[in-house]
């Protein structure tokens, strides 16, 4: 057998510039995957589905296998079952304003890569947002315009003003991504804000919606939930929702937009012809229940009970500064004060309780210090009562610990 002595190969000269230059989207569970894991603002309280036997589901009484049986054949290319079920729970017209996706992350590099010309497009941002608009959008060669949201007292909304002049002056921004409510910041946006941007003359390009956590939202205390009815009224608005926090269904990536038909079509037309495995679409059907929808708004009641009791819980504890941003998600965002000056908000010192909750106590969190309007904060995800009353016992001996230094 000869040996293969060609020299002249070189990686780095046949790779796309701006991949080998690409900085990638760091998960929740990149530093710790073990413990109490209050980091990645998953439902805590677990899947809204029957605790049976793995393969088995029931709905209204009849059990329903997950077709292991029909494995070898592919999946429904247009899951028309799911997006029926999906069209009485959100109240949208048809099934033809639904696509479905391998979590909103393939949603999100559809939109892109469907409405932006690499190396020409712009997508506009508001930091401090969700990590992979910028990722998608540096995988697929389209600039960034970042403007920043107003994060004067935390209070996380558009500068819509900014935003505005900047579409006026800047060429080919195709694409506003949206996050509402916002991650890290837990705020719901104004829906005024939101409809100037969509009735926006200067703007010729499309708003997303990011609205992952917009079940925690309580619509009878705040106007600024779900924009779901919109899409109707709206062409260039597009929504995207998941399953992966309300339902407790994270595991099985399924990502929903919901749009003017005309951009669900493009989206079809664009994605992979079985992205939506067989498994996943039985999970997702049967969570989509009305049995299950009732179990989801229950657990979600219980959440919302946990958070309130976390945020009076957490403000008593020394060493802990505001709670920034609004309370409409499943985490909190918290700023951690100096070990020595308990007038300052420290990063080092947030990034130090970080690390020392995880290695020491077993409870992982998400450190936000290095985001804008963040400064010193630590994101904590609303655990089950018993997974923050460990948090809120380790968390206060971390920090009155300080107060002995």
């Amino acid at each position: 057998m000869s040996i293969n002595n060609k020299k002249t190969f070189s990686l780095e000269s046949i790779v796309r510039p701006n991949i080998l230059t690409l900085k990638p989207y760091r998960c929740a569970r990149d530093d710790y995957s073990s413990g109490i894991l209050l980091d990645a603002n998953e439902n805590s309280f677990g899947v809204i589905l029957p605790k049976n036997d793995d393969k088995l589901f029931k709905e209204n009484g009849e059990t329903l296998t997950l077709g292991i049986e029909n494995l070898n054949r592919y999946p429904d290319p247009n899951q028309v079952n799911i997006k029926e079920r999906l069209v009485e729970f959100r109240k949208v017209p048809n099934i033809d304003y639904f696509f479905l996706g391998v979590g909103s992350d393939e949603c999100i590099d559809l939109i892109i890569r469907i409405f932006c010309i690499p190396g020409k497009d712009k997508i506009l941002i508001t930091p401090p947002t969700y990590g992979m608009y910028s990722v998608c959008a540096n995988i697929n060669d389209v600039n960034i315009i970042k403007v920043n949201l107003d994060v004067e007292d935390g209070k996380f909304q558009l500068k819509t003003d900014e935003i505005l002049n900047v579409i006026k002056e800047q060429k080919n921004i195709k694409i506003i991504f949206l996050c509402s409510p916002g991650n890290p910041t837990g705020t719901a946006l104004s829906h005024e804000s939101i409809k100037i941007l969509l009735e926006d003359e200067n703007y010729n390009g499309v708003v997303v919606i990011d609205e992952a956590y917009i079940d925690f939202v309580e619509e009878e205390k705040n106007k600024n939930g779900s924009l779901v009815k919109w899409v109707t009224e709206y062409p260039n608005l597009i929504i995207m929702q998941t399953l992966s926090k309300s339902f407790g269904l994270a595991g099985i990536r399924l990502g929903v937009s919901i749009a003017n038909p005309n951009i669900i079509q493009l989206m079809n037309n664009t994605k992979a012809p079985y992205n939506i495995s067989a498994l996943t679409s039985h999970v997702t059907y049967t969570a989509l229940s009305q049995q299950n929808i009732l179990k989801m708004k229950s657990i979600k009641q219980q959440i919302r009970s946990e958070h309130n009791k976390l945020i009076s819980s957490i403000k008593k504890i020394s060493g802990i500064g505001k709670i920034l941003g609004g309370n409409d998600a499943n985490f909190i965002l918290v700023q951690i004060l100096d070990k020595n000056d308990q007038n300052i908000v420290s990063n080092d010192r947030a990034h130090q309780v970080y690390k020392e909750l995880a290695e020491n106590h077993g409870i992982v969190v998400r450190y936000r210090g290095n985001e804008i309007g963040c400064e010193g904060c630590l994101r904590i995800t609303v655990g089950t009562p018993k997974e923050n009353e460990i948090l809120l016992k380790n968390l206060s001996e971390l920090l009155e610990g300080d107060k002995k230094i």
